[in-house]
């Protein structure tokens, strides 16, 4: 997530703004299985805590291309 917050389109060439999206989606997916397995099913509070992007929710399951 931090390396998302800290992307601009100024050092794009470093690192691709869609990779960041996927990997940040890969590992709130991951927290959210584990919490779920935990008997944490509320994941509002996460999103809330970490700030999680709609970008990132939206690709939450989804495979990479």
């Amino acid at each position: 997530m931090a390396k998302l917050a800290a992307w601009s389109s100024d050092n794009h060439h470093q690192i691709d703004r869609t990779t960041l999206l996927d990997d940040a989606s890969q590992a709130v997916w991951a927290l959210f299985i584990q919490r779920e397995i935990c008997g944490l099913r509320n994941n509002r509070e996460v999103i809330d805590r970490y700030q999680i992007p709609g970008e990132v929710l939206v690709r939450l399951g989804a495979t990479r291309r």
